[in-house]
Formats: C-alpha cells, structure tokens, sequence
C-alpha cells in the first residue's frame, strides 16, 4: 500500500497551502516532488511526516493514519530531512548521527558506520558540527537521518548546499537507498537532475497536483509550462539521460 496522502489539505496562519493532494509513494522508488516557490512541495513533506498539522484528509502508511502513530514509531518508520537544518548544539559528527538511532533506543554502531560511509563522511566524524562547512553539514545530517535505517526518507532539497560531485553522490545515495526498498520522496530544484533519477514526478501548482507519474510522462512541455511559466528545452544525450533547459518566459 505505501504511502498515501488522501484528500489532504493544510492551513498554516491564514493561508491554504495544500488543496485536496491525493498521492500514492510506493517503497522502492523514486519520487521527485517539483515544482515553483510556493507550490506547496516543503509542506508535503512536513504534513508525510506528521510535523505539521493536517485540516482535512489524512497520511497514510500501510492503512495507518501517520498522525495516529506513537513518536517513536513515526520515527522509525520516516526518517526527514528538513531544508536549511538548524543544528542547535556543537557536538562531534559521529555523536550527531548516532542521535538517529534514537527511536530504537540503541547505539548501533554498525548501522553508524554504514551512515558515515555511505555520505562520505567518515573523515568529519572526530569534528565539531560548527566547524563544518555548509555542505559538509548538509552529509552529516542526511547520515543521521540514514542511521535511523527508516522504511521512509522524505528529503526536502537535499543537494541545495552541495557541489556537483557530491550533488551526484547523493543522488546515487537515494537511488541505492532504493534499491534497497526504501521509500524515498525528494523535493528537488534542478529539472535534469529530477530527470536523471526520478522513477515516478508529482508536479505542484499552487497547492495543487497538476500531475503525478512517470517521470516521462510528467516531465513534458506542456507540464512543465504550466508549472513554472517558462518553456523549457529538452536535450537527449547520446546515453538516453535528458538534460532540460529553462529557454524562455512565458
């Protein structure tokens, strides 16, 4: 059954963020969440893991409303991975992704480990989050997440602070993390890297699903037109991968 958002719909202050979102996430996938400032795509995320709270409909993990779940058990199950992570105290890198094991009430070493390895990090673990630069905080924190070994990862822009090679280690990191059978849903910016690993696209407008599917049936003009106002150029390379180009307002 996965994870299902059903007729969901979120007010935060005065404003409707989410207009009746019905979404189907599947483990094992892929599913790159696009679209413009605004539409909607960081509250998506926040209402999946029950950290904000839902007007109408609900979020569902194997039939059980999300909210409905015990803390610990929510955590367990979804790990998130908030944009622009505030990291309130100047603890060492390994202490700081040994806090993911939290919710199983454990320090599992291994598991540990095998977080630090998989970002890249192994070489950061003796040193004071503070003393890291931006990307290298933006590793650390996706291990923690990692560590937590969670049936869900929900990451709200995880390359935003990251250069291109480790921009691509990541992406290979979700895409193994995958294979694996995690459920993994990720807000993303750049058009040809959603392309690039995206099993399936849900496009937002306004709050709105404007569509949801096959990375190559979603990411078309058409599509992409209406959700950014701008036309856009698609490349094909010689190995199949598409490069889009943002080519003109609209």
């Amino acid at each position: 059954m996965g994870l299902i958002a059903s007729n969901l719909a979120v007010t935060l202050g005065r404003r409707r963020i989410l207009h009746g979102i019905d979404a189907a996430f599947a483990p094992g996938r892929v599913t790159v969440v696009l679209g413009a400032n605004g539409a909607g795509k960081s509250t998506l995320l926040r209402a999946a893991a029950a950290l904000v709270p839902v007007e109408a409909g609900a979020v569902s993990i194997e039939g059980v409303d999300v909210a409905a779940l015990p803390p610990r058990d929510r955590a367990r199950t979804i790990g998130y991975l908030p944009q622009d992570a505030v990291v309130h105290w100047n603890m060492r890198v390994r202490d700081l992704v040994a806090l993911g094991r939290l919710p199983h009430g454990d320090d599992d070493t291994a598991a540990v480990a095998r977080a630090l390895t998989a970002t890249r990090t192994t070489g950061l673990e003796g040193r004071h989050v503070r003393d890291l630069s931006g990307g290298e905080r933006a590793r650390v924190l996706l291990a923690r997440v990692l560590a937590g070994e969670p049936r869900w990862l929900l990451a709200d822009e995880p390359l935003a602070s990251l250069d291109p090679l480790h921009q691509l280690e990541t992406l290979a990191l979700l895409r193994d993390a995958a294979t694996r059978g995690m459920g993994v849903v990720v807000v993303l910016h750049d058009l040809t890297q959603a392309a690039a690993i995206a099993d399936e696209v849900l496009l937002l407008k306004d709050g709105r699903v404007l569509a949801h599917g096959a990375t190559d049936r979603v990411m078309t003009h058409a599509h992409l037109a209406a959700a950014y106002g701008v036309g856009v150029e698609v490349l094909a390379r010689a190995d199949g991968r598409r490069v889009i180009v943002p080519d003109e307002r609209l």
